[in-house]
């Protein structure tokens, strides 16, 4: 797997769509579509509660999904500690979230088109000394009120909900989360943790996506599991 593309290793909805991940994902977005009959989902927050659980990979793909079902959709690098949308769609980082925060660039200039159709990618821009403080600002409260305007669906995929309060603040900007565990990989009591700092902010909860599950030994990739 290492060896292929970004793309290729990142975007498995976009370069084999017919895949049981992929219909994994879609599964998930309808999944997320009938959540919550009374309330739209228009914001999505992604997270983790730790590094390195898949939750970018996830963010990416849901984002393709909903694409796929000629949804326009914004994908929004929020983790401006760690960045790598603009990585996995080999696009530029000069501008993005963070220069739109700082006002050193307007929509036009930092909403960029990722080469799936329906798709377009808001990278985190250069990485600023105040990330949390970015997200907490009224300046990101209305872009996101002026982003509703344009898209049917906006992502967020943002740093580990425990390693920073980044992901809380944004949580209580978005209209839903789902939070990525790696199976395996983190203790019950570390999710729980993550999960409690979701709940004092008033985050709506909508799944878990577990990642790094194997249904079957010969199968070297991820399974993914959607539920309250």
């Amino acid at each position: 797997m290492s060896q292929l593309p970004n793309k290729q290793r990142h975007l498995i909805t976009v370069t084999n769509p017919r895949s049981p991940i992929s219909e994994a994902f879609r599964a998930l977005r309808t999944n997320i579509d009938f959540s919550s009959v009374d309330e739209q989902i228009q914001v999505i927050m992604v997270t983790s509660s730790g590094p390195e659980e898949g939750k970018s990979t996830v963010s990416a793909n849901l984002a393709a999904a909903y694409a796929q079902a000629d949804k326009k959709v914004l994908l929004i690098d929020a983790d401006m500690r760690k960045p790598t949308a603009h990585k996995t769609f080999s696009l530029s980082n000069r501008f993005g979230l963070s220069s739109l925060l700082s006002q050193q660039a307007n929509l036009e200039n930092v909403v960029q088109e990722s080469g799936v159709p329906n798709l377009y990618l808001m990278t985190s821009g250069p990485i600023p000394p105040n990330p949390a403080e970015m997200m907490a600002s009224n300046r990101m409260t209305t872009v996101l009120q002026e982003l509703r305007q344009r898209f049917d669906m906006i992502l967020i995929d943002t740093p580990p909900l425990l390693a920073v309060t980044d992901a809380q603040i944004v949580a209580s900007k978005s209209d839903g989360v789902i939070m990525v565990v790696s199976y395996g990989k983190v203790k019950r009591d570390i999710a729980a943790k993550a999960k409690a700092g979701l709940d004092r902010v008033g985050a709506k909860m909508l799944g878990v996506v577990l990642n790094n599950v194997k249904r079957k030994a010969s199968e070297g990739y991820y399974y993914y599991y959607y539920g309250n």
